[in-house]
């Protein structure tokens, strides 16, 4: 059978309706309309595993690579990049800067094209070139050559975290997705664990003419080309396609994850809607994920200053490439416990998310008050001024599971990673070469983000139960029946039944939708 282009009739029990383009229903209408038997729980349970089995491995190692590769500068850093290319310190706070203003400035292109082509293969041609643009590194000899680079891996990533919110939303339930965003996240901590031993690796070769720094981009480029090829051919473009699931498997995929206590939610939609559009910019919770996401990734210009703050503690280069594993360990057992304790304490990612934020400022006071000849003291406080990370991944999963319609969704991420990007953006101008070394005025900064950050995932949590509270109270909808137009393989006009989550409505649309907590 085929899906009609033309017709989808939408009416009461009686089958008095208003007839609609098919633009406005989900992919996934096509391959379950009609089914009305419940999907066995033990069914759905193998074909999540199934799932998981063949894009859970690539979407992590997708992400470790993609903050090993842009995280790189600040491995550069210890290894001679500043001294080989005539660096000043704001030159270098540039290069930082750069990748996240091209990010940004690409963000809602790359969210426009993700809804508009195949998922997986537009993510694909995105790394292929920036594995391009990252091995280019080596060859550049000055600021203006390392600036255009840097543009250039800030537009490409700028489809990654875009792209798996999207895939997430599309393979797995709301309460499932704050796992997986949690365990692809935590590759972060991975990444810079392997950066370091790499690192530290480039160190030991010796060539003429041809630094550390330089084998370091040449090898993570390697890295990066091979992954970009193995996803062009094994990563799916959404359930209703993936290769490794068969045709029943693909429409039990996509019924498994529009139950109504779990998503209220279809797959995609690949025809943009302006009304979504002008939801998402209207809906004041988009706009404190927003704010929330900008504050709390301002710290983040510590990530390319790390291996500098450390060796002004006194540690040598070979130390300091070490110390900067700890970092990544460090941040994937903060995700982890942070996104488990989520997952098994129903509503509490508010709850969760702010907690982890009191060793941060625990940290942040060591570093500030300890004397500076308390290496160890310093060292442990800069450590502790990472355990914040889980609060950004719970946000990110919380804003996927609280948005519905697939335009509304895809601008909702643009918001939110824009925001990232100006938080990103904005960090490493606080880095100033007066401030050294006690750095007490970036220190202040990070500290005033980290007092606010915990205060808005509050806020956001008490909007949305009042929202929820104003819909217990709503009379139920009528019961509506709603059909679209199948041919069959003989010609032949059926109208079959499909679910109002396949409709592709917002969560303000839908009324039956409850935001979780």
């Amino acid at each position: 059978m085929s899906l009609e282009s033309s017709s989808v009739v939408l009416g009461d029990e009686k089958h008095a309706g208003v007839s609609l383009s098919t633009k406005d229903v989900d992919t996934g209408a096509q391959l379950v309309a009609g089914l009305t038997s419940a999907l066995d729980p033990d069914e759905a349970l193998r074909i999540r595993r199934k799932i998981d089995k063949h894009i859970m491995p690539l979407m992590c190692i997708l992400y470790w690579v993609q903050f090993m590769d842009k995280t790189t500068l600040g491995s550069a850093a210890i290894l001679g990049i500043q001294q080989a290319t005539h660096l000043t310190t704001n030159e270098y706070n540039w290069l930082g800067t750069v990748f996240y203003l091209s990010y940004l400035l690409f963000e809602y292109p790359q969210n426009l094209a993700l809804q508009r082509f195949p998922v997986g293969k537009w993510m694909s041609i995105n790394i292929f070139i920036w594995a391009i643009a990252l091995a280019s590194h080596a060859a550049c000899k000055n600021f203006a050559g390392l600036l255009v680079v840097r543009l250039l891996l800030g537009v490409c990533e700028g489809s990654i975290t875009a792209g798996f919110l999207i895939v997430s939303s599309m393979f797995y339930t709301r309460t499932e997705q704050t796992l997986r965003v949690g365990y692809w996240f935590l590759m972060n901590g991975t990444a810079q664990i392997i950066s370091g031993f790499i690192s530290y690796g480039t160190l030991h070769i010796k060539t003429n003419g041809f630094e550390p720094w330089q084998w370091l981009m040449i090898i993570t480029g390697i890295i990066t080309l091979i992954l970009a090829i193995s996803f062009w051919f094994l990563f799916p473009d959404s359930p209703t396609n993936a290769w490794f699931l068969t045709p029943d498997e693909r429409a039990k995929a996509v019924q498994r994850i529009k139950a109504p206590q779990e998503n209220q939610t279809g797959v995609e939609n690949k025809h943009f809607k302006m009304e979504q559009m002008i939801e998402a910019l209207t809906d004041p919770k988009t706009w404190l994920f927003a704010l929330f996401s900008a504050l709390d990734n301002v710290p983040n210009s510590l990530t390319n200053q790390q291996s500098l703050i450390l060796a002004s503690f006194g540690f040598s280069t070979l130390q300091t490439t070490l110390l900067t594993c700890v970092p990544g360990v460090i941040e994937i057992l903060t995700i982890f416990t942070g996104v488990r304790l989520a997952a098994r304490r129903p509503n509490s990612r508010a709850y969760v998310g702010a907690i982890y934020f009191v060793p941060a400022w625990i940290g942040i006071l060591l570093v500030n008050l300890l004397p500076w000849s308390d290496q160890t003291g310093l060292l442990i406080g800069q450590f502790l001024s990472g355990v914040s990370v889980p609060g950004f991944v719970l946000s990110l999963s919380w804003l996927n599971s609280v948005t519905a319609g697939h335009t509304k969704r895809v601008a909702t991420n643009a918001i939110m990673l824009s925001a990232y990007c100006i938080g990103n953006a904005a960090g490493p101008f606080m880095w100033k070469a007066q401030y050294k070394p006690r750095n007490h005025i970036p220190w202040a900064v990070i500290g005033a983000c980290y007092v606010v950050c915990p205060i808005i995932l509050l806020v956001i949590r008490a909007v949305l139960v009042r929202e929820n509270r104003i819909r217990d109270t709503e009379p139920s909808d009528v019961e509506e029946e709603y059909v679209i137009e199948r041919i069959t393989e003989d010609g032949k006009r059926v109208e079959v039944k499909v679910d109002k989550e396949f409709l592709d409505l917002t969560d303000r649309q839908n009324r039956d939708f409850r935001y979780v907590l």
